[in-house]
């Protein structure tokens, strides 16, 4: 890690903590999700970063990947439990972040996202180099089921990387043999979602984020600005209302191409199993040989 990687990504932590609560603020009854998260997106521009994801804005029981559409028109309604998912990058140096909204100040609600962001405390606080992912796990699983809740089995949090939002090591929120240790120089976003169902979660509804892998580099057969435009991610993940500057059958038919090749990956919304809702919290950290800063507080 050198010293201009690590001021590039405590300059995105800045960005992202200041968009998570610009954003979170715009999350009120009658406020539209696309508007909300076009808004984050224009915020962490304005400030000097860039993307490293959509913004997403999932809600009650969709746990994550929620992506608002082009022209979507979905509003968040009271008793709405929504949670606020941002990737922010400086020069490809990315962290991620999330936090949860109970919209219009549903006590039930307020309930897991607090439980979800104790979990992520006390994860923190066992956090460090040379730390077995195992004990975060445990230490997320045990403070969400003292509080009368489950942690979800199926998603994780992860490393981050230069120009990379999903990387070794995997972070569970219960422990499921997972190996590993945490290691010095490294960056880890720790997300604990907390709910009241099974605590798994399934593909629900079409995808809205998509990512082309950096090595597609030939654009025979295809669009030459539509992929031009897609390989202007450098890997890193979109969607369709990212690429509106080009008409949209231009885009479907390039994407429809690329999923034929098999060369994209796409992220459809992720459903709590049991139909209960989820919250979430989540922080990026940056392990050094003294400890871990939080680069998003």
């Amino acid at each position: 890690m050198t010293s201009q990687a690590l001021a590039a990504l405590r300059q995105a932590g800045r960005i992202a903590a200041a968009a998570r609560a610009f954003g979170a603020a715009r999350i009120v009854p009658g406020a539209k999700l696309l508007e909300v998260c076009e808004a984050v997106e224009d915020y962490i521009k304005r400030r000097g970063g860039q993307p490293a994801f959509p913004t997403q804005s999932s809600r009650n029981e969709i746990a994550a990947h929620y992506c608002p559409a082009p022209g979507e028109q979905t509003a968040y309604a009271k008793g709405d439990l929504a949670k606020l998912d941002i990737g922010v990058h400086v020069d490809g140096w990315v962290v991620d972040t999330a936090t949860s909204v109970a919209v219009g100040g549903d006590a039930s609600g307020q309930r897991l996202i607090d439980a979800a962001f104790a979990a992520l405390q006390a994860a923190i606080a066992v956090a460090g180099p040379g730390v077995p992912v195992r004990a975060l796990s445990q230490t997320i699983e045990g403070a969400l089921r003292a509080r009368g809740l489950n942690p979800m089995r199926n998603l994780c949090g992860h490393g981050v990387a230069r120009w990379t939002v999903h990387c070794p090591p995997p972070i569970p929120n219960c422990p499921d043999g997972t190996p590993g240790r945490l290691e010095a120089g490294s960056v880890v976003a720790i997300e604990p979602f907390a709910t009241e169902g099974r605590g798994d979660v399934a593909e629900a509804g079409a995808a809205e984020v998509f990512r082309l892998p950096p090595e597609r580099s030939d654009p025979s057969g295809l669009d030459a600005e539509v992929f031009d435009a897609i390989r202007a991610f450098r890997g890193l993940p979109f969607s369709r209302r990212q690429l509106s500057h080009v008409p949209t059958a231009r885009v479907e038919s390039t994407l429809r191409a690329l999923w034929e090749r098999n060369w994209m990956a796409a992220y459809p919304p992720l459903k709590e199993a049991s139909g209960r809702v989820v919250a979430q919290a989540e922080h990026s950290l940056y392990v050094s040989e003294q400890g871990v800063e939080v680069l998003t507080s």
